[in-house]
């Protein structure tokens, strides 16, 4: 049974989870959740159908352009399109975004170009983006890191006394990690206006969820005196109307919530992992059949508004998006060598100037390229 702390159904114990949009394509009603997402139909439904469908194409290309060698590594999002794509929607263009590798899908929400969701794996910069410009900082590639920098964040907004709000993405595995649990005493200790979004989908690398996380991870969070929801997070109308519930709840100056989107990674953990050593074919099949884009398609198709013409238009803004991210990948140019040292710190020490020199001439012995 669900118990609830709050109207709009955060939870305080659960092992279900809330669903407005079965995989069938039926809309079910929920009262605590319809509210949130009342004005979600018709073109705005549509457009995050455009969305996933458009983040799914730029996933696939950038999995061929490393199977192809143009790509030093690349970590794909298929099946999680719904929950990074709902929650990211819900955002405001003054709240800020702290991202795990994964979010390439809400790197696209905030209007990171594709050719700047490259450059890391391509090897070109440190930095794919300035996080100012879109108000999302850097992928954390050490697990758990950026839910501190979200709580420090949010704790600067709440201080500037501006209603913003910081948002921190991560994996099931990260709440083993004690950088998520220290940021959530932080965050609940100060009321910090932060959202907590974990994509739990059902794997740290190759170690099923089933194994660190004996109760749902959603049960986590009130022991630290945090409310906690529980959606399905291959279906994007409960993860934006959760999302939006936390958002005004943060806003309001009611302090954290932790949302658990319950999903599938249908991939490799990144394209160096081969997932069949650790999940079966049945285990795999099973989850298409909840495919969160699917289910969306089928509810518009059913509404009238999936029309051929639509389809076409959805699936040529994607392969222009696609083109655009595999041309602009192929134009990136190696960066110089003694580059590596730029940024490292505002000040250069004399430390790191020793290393340069020293760079240089090790460099110098191939004729100032060792490339």
């Amino acid at each position: 049974m669900r118990t609830t702390d709050h109207p709009a159904g955060l939870l305080t114990q659960s092992r279900d989870f809330t669903q407005l949009l079965t995989p069938s394509g039926e809309r079910l009603s929920d009262p605590d959740y319809d509210p949130w997402v009342a004005d979600v139909f018709g073109d705005q439904l549509a457009s995050l159908y455009e969305d996933m469908v458009v983040v799914r194409r730029i996933d696939t290309e950038a999995t061929a352009l490393q199977r192809q060698g143009q790509l030093g590594l690349w970590p794909p999002l298929l099946g999680q399109e719904a929950a990074q794509i709902g929650s990211a929607r819900a955002l405001r263009g003054d709240d800020f975004v702290f991202s795990s590798y994964r979010e390439n899908a809400v790197a696209y929400v905030r209007g990171v170009s594709p050719t700047d969701l490259l450059r890391v794996w391509r090897g070109s910069t440190f930095s794919g983006w300035n996080p100012y410009d879109v108000g999302m900082a850097a992928p954390a590639i050490i697990i758990g890191a950026q839910t501190l920098h979200a709580v420090g964040y949010a704790i600067g907004c709440q201080r500037d006394e501006a209603d913003s709000v910081a948002i921190a993405y991560f994996g099931d595995g990260a709440t083993s990690e004690g950088d998520t649990n220290e940021a959530m005493v932080f965050a609940a200790a100060f009321k910090a206006p932060v959202v907590f979004f974990c994509q739990n989908n059902h794997y740290a690398i190759s170690e099923p969820v089933g194994l660190q996380a004996q109760r749902s991870i959603a049960e986590r969070a009130p022991g630290f005196g945090i409310p906690s929801m529980r959606v399905d997070g291959n279906d994007v109308l409960a993860v934006l109307a959760a999302t939006r519930i936390a958002l005004e709840r943060a806003r309001r100056g009611d302090g954290p919530t932790f949302i658990e989107a319950v999903t599938y990674r249908m991939g490799p953990h990144t394209t160096s992992d081969d997932p069949t050593r650790y999940r079966s074919k049945e285990e795999l099949a099973d989850w298409a059949e909840k495919d969160p884009i699917e289910r969306v398609g089928i509810l518009l198709t059913n509404m009238g508004v999936l029309t051929p013409q639509m389809r076409a238009h959805v699936t040529a803004k994607a392969d222009a998006v696609a083109a655009e991210l595999r041309d602009g990948c192929l134009a990136l140019t190696k960066p110089e060598p003694l580059t590596v040292f730029d940024n490292v710190f505002t000040d250069e020490t004399d430390w790191l100037k020793r290393q340069r020199s020293q760079y240089a001439a090790y460099l110098d012995e191939f004729g100032g390229d060792a490339t």
